[in-house]
């Protein structure tokens, strides 16, 4: 098991930045951070939670939501069990809880049902 913690959040204007990051830790002995594909969900009063963005085990792979393509950037850095989310040019729109996920199927999914650990999650405010 692995446990998961998200930090970050907070309240900013619109088009300004902010930086998640996620740290893991094991619980029991195992699997190690690397072996996990991450990604990061959010979820907006009233919606459904969605997919922002995924990254692959070694970092090379990618995947961002189309609507925050070219905003957004997911990396990781499997020596320090973490891994993060920059986000530039905030907009209202990305006001949401963010959660972190591990997956442990080597694919990059894009759907929360394949992620087997997720984080508390951490609330970020864009005012306009």
């Amino acid at each position: 098991q692995v446990q998961l913690v998200e930090s970050g959040g907070g309240l900013v204007q619109a088009g300004g930045s902010l930086r998640l990051s996620c740290a893991a830790s094991r619980r029991t002995s195992g699997r190690t951070f690397s072996s996990y594909v991450m990604g990061w969900f959010r979820q907006a009063p009233g919606k459904e939670r969605d997919v922002v963005a995924v990254i692959s085990r070694t970092g090379m792979n990618t995947y961002y939501a189309d609507s925050v393509k070219g905003r957004f950037t997911i990396s990781r850095d499997n020596a320090k069990d973490t891994v993060y989310l920059q986000m530039n040019s905030l907009k209202p729109e990305d006001t949401a809880v963010y959660y972190c996920a591990a997956s442990t199927s080597s694919a990059i999914s894009t759907t929360g049902q394949y992620y087997d650990y997720w984080g508390q999650g951490t609330q970020v405010t864009v005012s306009s």
